[in-house]
């Protein structure tokens, strides 16, 4: 069985919110002074977000990936890895961190069956991530990822969202970075989400690859790392070094395989759109499987063809860390 929306797109990624709650305050995501986060009264429980993605695998959904806010928050965050990766249908898991508490729990991630983690690292100044994040964090999220590499996760990736007034000049020296260490830069333009996004700067990023292509001598890859919308680049070796998305300059919503659930049992079809479906109501009326599964193929028929950021900017009012990563 496969879940395909109304545009014959296969619909086989489901990304978990599984808290929109943050330790850092990073200026493209969460707005300075908000406190407007979802009562965790109201967050789905973690046998509830166990039986969705038990319900999406039953349909054909194999890929997952952890995100927040920051996963790492989330009570018994390596219990709920372990649980997933239990199940047969659960092909890929994946985490989207900022890392500053990787440094405790990677041993502990890796050993349940973690299968990759991407890290968000916009610079290698301390400075500057202070001035991006609100939080002297840089020597805290390099031990964590010090910490993966030693605890043996592969093909860890870097997500640096680039700023033309913040970080755009730091490109070379973070993919240097990756390539001395077998990271995996992706870069990211920014997204016009909420307050936060809007008041940000953003750079399209198609002729800083080009640059980099011939500078660091990479050739564009067919090769995937996970199973999200990145292009990637590889070096002579065979090795990717680079990953790009751009939602903005050249967006992907003709192949756009996923969708998202946030802490408050809602699925999201899409990032620049409001169409939505809630699902807890289902999972607290003690619904069946089937009836779950009903409800999930209704929420796929609201996936709309493409966003809207370039035509309507200002269209989108929650912020990224409500929306899961």
């Amino acid at each position: 069985m496969m879940l395909i929306d109304d545009f014959g797109r296969k619909i086989d990624y489901l990304r978990i919110s599984v808290t929109d709650r943050c330790n850092l305050r990073c200026n493209y995501c969460i707005p300075k002074g908000f406190k407007g986060f979802e009562a965790s009264d109201n967050w789905i429980s973690t046998e509830e977000i166990l039986r969705i993605v038990y319900n999406f695998s039953v349909l054909g959904t194999h890929h997952f990936r952890l995100t927040g806010g920051e996963p790492l928050l989330r009570k018994n965050i390596v219990e709920l890895v372990r649980d997933m990766k239990a199940m047969d249908q659960v092909k890929d898991l994946s985490m989207t961190t900022n890392a500053t508490l990787l440094a405790d729990k990677a041993e502990s991630l890796f050993e349940a069956g973690l299968d990759r983690l991407n890290i968000s690292l916009d610079s290698l100044s301390s400075k500057h991530m202070e001035e991006i994040t609100g939080s002297n964090c840089l020597d805290t999220i390099l031990a964590g990822l010090s910490a993966a590499k030693k605890a043996g996760f592969q093909k860890v990736r870097i997500n640096m969202v680039v700023m033309p007034d913040r970080n755009f000049d730091e490109v070379e020296e973070m993919l240097r970075f990756c390539i001395q260490h077998q990271y995996i830069l992706c870069l990211i333009e920014v997204m016009p989400m909420g307050e936060s996004g809007r008041s940000t700067a953003s750079v399209y990023l198609q002729e800083s690859v080009k640059k980099l292509e011939i500078k660091f001598n990479l050739q564009p890859t067919t090769k995937k790392i996970g199973n999200g919308p990145a292009r990637y680049w590889e070096t002579a070796s065979g090795f990717v070094n680079l990953g790009l998305i751009t939602p903005l300059s050249q967006h992907f919503c003709e192949t756009c395989n996923r969708v998202r659930l946030t802490v408050d049992g809602t699925l999201l079809m899409c990032l620049g759109q409001d169409n939505s479906f809630q699902l807890k109501p289902f999972l607290r009326n003690q619904c069946s499987d089937e009836e779950l599964q009903n409800a999930i193929m209704q929420a796929i028929k609201l996936k709309p063809q493409s966003h809207d950021f370039l035509e309507k900017p200002k269209k989108i009012n929650r912020i990224m860390s409500m929306t899961g990563g």
